[in-house]
C-alpha cells in the first residue's frame, strides 16, 4: 500500500471527517470509531510509514513527540492521574490491521494486563 491509498494518511490529511483532539505539524490524533476503553485515541503520524521496524533514526525525533503529545492528551482528557496505555500494534501476529504506524491511547478504565 501506498500513501496515496493509506486511510490513516487520508485521515491526517484530513481528508476523512474524523473527531481530531490534537494536530501539531507531525501528527494528527483522533477518537477511535471502534473504542474499546472510554478513551480510546489514535495518534496517527503525518509521514506514511508502514509499521515501527520500517521507521529509522531520522524518525526518531517524532516518535518521541509522539509519546509527548500522548501524555498531553492524556492529561486533557482527564486520565494522566489514574494512568493510561499507549499500545503500538507491529506486524499481523502484534494485530496491526493497517499498514501505517500509529498508537492506541487507551484509558479511562482499569486496563488488565496481560492484554490479550
Amino acid at each position: 500500500m501506498n500513501a496515496a491509498d493509506c486511510i490513516f494518511c487520508k485521515l491526517a490529511a484530513q481528508e476523512i471527517p474524523s473527531k481530531i483532539v490534537y494536530q501539531d505539524d507531525d501528527l494528527i490524533a483522533l477518537e477511535d470509531i471502534n473504542p474499546v476503553a472510554p478513551i480510546h485515541i489514535l495518534l496517527i503520524p503525518r509521514k506514511h510509514i508502514p509499521s515501527l521496524n520500517e521507521a529509522g533514526l531520522d524518525d526518531a525525533a517524532w516518535l518521541g513527540r509522539l509519546q509527548l503529545a500522548a501524555a498531553k492528551i492524556a492529561q486533557d482528557q482527564g486520565i494522566a492521574a489514574n494512568g493510561y496505555r499507549l499500545v503500538n500494534n507491529c506486524g499481523e501476529w502484534g494485530g496491526q490491521t493497517v499498514r501505517h504506524v500509529h498508537y492506541h491511547l487507551l484509558g479511562g478504565r482499569n486496563l488488565q494486563w496481560p492484554p490479550g
